[in-house]
């Protein structure tokens, strides 16, 4: 069975930075496979697209340019707020903190810099800008259930609503 529109798939997956070859993250180290349902925007899109066509068992190579992962960076993330904001908090370079959102939704944010008056903040994705090579092996394929696709979404294991 290939990889199409409304198929769940399960797949591990290696992540690495393009530039540097730094292994970022690999399904491998929770000991199972990611499931999607194709079509539902569950992935980035570059990754989606040229896993499309595979079979399980098959294993590839696949590079993403930053714009279909996580977006280049958006200089409007970066910003300069009062270290008031930031009192009790012993700040450091580099550190990453949860922010909220206007819209209720928990965000990190880096810590660039900070000096006695101000913080230097940056709540890009922290692969925003960045090119990404997944070796992706696709474990199984199967059809999406009714429920699945009117929930936009794969349900693996104990998955309740």
């Amino acid at each position: 069975m290939k990889v199409e529109k409304d198929k769940v798939v399960k797949f591990h997956y290696v992540l690495k930075d393009k530039e540097t070859g730094e292994i970022l993250d690999s399904s491998y180290q929770y000991q199972e496979p990611l499931a999607f349902l194709v079509g539902a925007q569950n992935i980035i899109p570059g990754l989606e697209k040229q896993m499309e066509g595979m079979e399980e068992g098959e294993k590839k190579t696949i590079e993403v340019k930053s714009s279909e992962a996580y977006g280049e960076v958006n200089p409007n993330l970066i910003q300069k707020l009062p270290r008031s904001e930031f009192s009790g908090i012993e700040l450091q370079k580099g550190m990453v903190l949860q922010a909220q959102d206007p819209y209720g939704n928990i965000i990190p944010i880096k810590v660039i810099d900070f000096n006695e008056n101000e913080v230097v903040i940056d709540a890009n994705h922290p692969l925003a800008g960045k090119d990404l090579v997944f070796e992706v092996e696709v474990v199984s394929v199967r059809d999406a259930t009714p429920e699945e696709i009117s929930h936009g979404h794969a349900h693996e294991g104990n998955h309740q609503h």
